[in-house]
């Protein structure tokens, strides 16, 4: 009798980290992988094309828990988790990232008792964090608290790199539930390479491949205030004069953009393109032949690390500190990323390296872990 493993997912950059791992999993016997959407985010690109380039079916359980403050959501979705776990028994849940969802569906399984086994009157679920060990240590950011709560409570600890490993074990985390597998977002990118080379996003909007910046700002530090915002946008015009820039808007971002008037100049300057929001392939199309990335944002840290291209970070932390130490990524203030435009452009940025096991074999790695935790 296959095992059931519940895979939970809240919003796209979820499902981007559990696809490579659930095709993983369909090809091992002992599993039955179970794709659970919690339904914490709406997102239009959360569509059929979406699906069928991650090769997904359809949510297997769809949780629907809305929207609302972090406070309801972590409420919804455990209310609903508990229910669909109580009914459906997954002898494994494997939780990724850091988002409501995340801790909500811990904080649920964790409590869950099946009833008797035979051996004691407790049972639950194995819990499993992917994307373990991630620290900012900023506790202003929600993450951060579900990221220090997950890991806590999580039975399996698979983390992303060696720093992972070391918060864990500065935290006492006895040493054995920590395995490092290395970066899923790598193998979610190596699966779906081939369609992102072949698309010539990049080009549709008149751009030249590594003559252009890549701008992704959402965070509320740097668009909420406004006069915060304006120094942001003044910012982009300047660089835009030594560099194009292709700025996918953020709904957040665009919606404080025009609330100030902020966004009459941008669209006003030929050297910055506002553009949707894109999808995954789009945009890693983008990326894969940009010149440098400027973003607030956390998955493009290792992507451009893993891809060797120059990344500013507009922000005073990272919870992915190896993109910084070993990779091509830097943080930086409004105050200083001129300067390190400049040094991009000049060709004195640091080059970076690949940290080990960023490699596209995660998931491979994943399953055994799980077979070792279930057949233990």
């Amino acid at each position: 009798m296959p095992y059931t493993i519940h895979l939970i997912a809240a919003a796209r950059p979820n499902f981007m980290k559990i696809a490579p791992l659930y095709h993983e999993l369909c090809k091992r016997d002992w599993a039955n992988p179970v794709i659970v959407h919690t339904g914490q985010h709406y997102d239009i690109n959360m569509s059929d094309a979406f699906f069928d380039d991650l090769r997904l079916p359809s949510p297997h359980i769809h949780l629907g828990a809305g929207t609302g403050s972090h406070a309801e959501q972590t409420g919804r979705v455990m209310i609903a988790y508990e229910k669909t776990a109580m009914e459906t028994k997954p002898d494994l849940v494997v939780v990724v990232g850091d988002v409501n969802s995340t801790i909500a569906c811990t904080l649920a399984a964790a409590k869950i008792n099946y009833g008797a086994t035979g051996t004691s009157s407790l049972h639950r679920p194995i819990i499993a964090h992917l994307e373990a060990g991630l620290r900012s240590f900023d506790r202003s950011m929600p993450e951060e608290i579900n990221r220090l709560a997950t890991d806590v409570l999580a039975d399996a600890l698979w983390t992303p790199s060696p720093d992972g490993d070391e918060h864990l074990i500065n935290e006492g985390v006895n040493p054995d539930k920590i395995t490092r597998v290395g970066n899923i977002m790598i193998d979610s990118f190596e699966m779906l390479r081939d369609k992102i080379e072949q698309h010539h996003t990049y080009e549709d909007y008149g751009f030249s491949k590594g003559s252009y910046a890549v701008a992704t700002l959402h965070r509320p530090a740097n668009v909420d205030d406004p006069d915060s915002l304006k120094k942001l946008c003044d910012t982009l015009e300047r660089i835009s004069t030594k560099i194009p820039i292709a700025f996918p808007v953020h709904p957040r971002t665009r919606k404080n953009l025009e609330k100030t008037d902020l966004i009459a100049s941008l669209e006003a300057n030929n050297n910055i393109h506002l553009l949707e929001p894109l999808n995954y392939i789009r945009f890693m199309n983008m990326v894969l032949n940009s010149k440098m990335a400027i973003t607030d944002s956390g998955g493009i840290q290792e992507e451009t690390t893993y891809l060797k291209i120059p990344c500013l970070t507009l922000r005073p932390n990272t919870e992915r500190p190896i993109t910084v130490t070993q990779g091509s990524n830097e943080l930086c203030t409004i105050d200083d990323i001129e300067a390190y435009v400049g040094q991009i452009l000049n060709g004195e940025f640091k080059k970076g390296s690949v940290p080990e096991l960023w490699d596209g074999q995660t998931a491979p790695r994943t399953a055994d872990a799980i077979q070792t935790l279930l057949q233990a």
